[in-house]
């Protein structure tokens, strides 16, 4: 059994759904095989949970090559700088903020290792999961623009949404809940 098996049978009963939608949204679908793993694994790491992140990651160079997951992993790391500034920007809301430059290096975006329409379907998950509205409708219209459909991007925010809900909830959910050691007075 291989360790996203493994870590898909250690969600608890309580996360069943999230159990079940992990298998069915890494399968099939209008995303390639390259597009599907590359957004798992680009959320896998925008989750920030060691154990689903190593899982998901070893699953995707299998499924679909380094390349795929150096684009995922570098996908993470711009969004998780890019969509704190923006989401900043976004929410004051002041136009001075808006003329500044960003002065935020985002070279990788235009030189992937795999494709930009691609990268930019992996950054649109991360965005997603971070909660960013301005780079979620950037990124959304860079990938429409560059031939995808609603239906891929459909896909790819399923698949965040599930990663990210397997990470951060379903598996906390079932780990074994600290030990206090309380004494009453006296003893």
């Amino acid at each position: 059994m291989d360790a996203l098996e493994q870590l898909r049978g250690a969600i608890p009963d309580a996360a069943r759904d999230i159990r079940l939608n992990l298998q069915a949204v890494l399968r099939g679908g209008a995303l390639s095989e390259a597009q599907r793993w590359g957004v798992a694994a680009a959320a896998a790491v925008a989750a920030r949970h060691a154990r689903i992140r190593e899982a998901v990651l070893a699953a995707a160079v299998t499924a679909a090559g380094a390349e795929v997951v150096e684009d995922a992993r570098a996908a993470a790391a711009l969004m998780a700088m890019n969509n704190v500034y923006y989401r900043f920007r976004h929410m004051v809301g002041k136009p001075i903020y808006r003329e500044k430059p960003a002065g935020l290096r985002m070279n990788r975006l235009m030189q992937p290792a795999t494709n930009r329409t691609d990268f930019e379907l992996m950054a649109l998950a991360v965005s997603a999961i971070n909660g960013c509205e301005m780079c979620v409708r950037a990124h959304e219209k860079t990938v429409t623009d560059g031939g995808l459909t609603p239906d891929h991007v459909n896909d790819a925010v399923r698949i965040a949404a599930t990663i990210y809900a397997a990470a951060a909830v379903a598996l906390e959910a079932g780990a074994e809940p600290a030990t206090l050691e309380v004494s009453a007075p006296g003893v």
